[in-house]
């Protein structure tokens, strides 16, 4: 489980997002997940951690 408080907030860039992110040390690894961003919003079902988008991100096709 991730101990996160803030979202981890990513730009038009990093997307395709995916968790673990490349931030995340290895011992909290887990089966890489792409994120559906709902809303701006995404939560990976392995460990929690929430992801949104920055303000004026552009999503694009993705």
């Amino acid at each position: 489980m991730s101990n996160t408080t803030q979202p981890v907030e990513l730009d038009g860039k990093d997307l395709p997002a995916y968790c673990p992110n490349p931030a995340m040390p290895l011992w909290s690894s887990h089966p890489r997940v792409f994120l559906d961003f709902k809303h701006g919003e995404a939560k990976c079902p392995y460990c929690g951690t929430q992801y949104q988008l920055k303000p004026g991100a552009d999503a694009g096709h993705h």
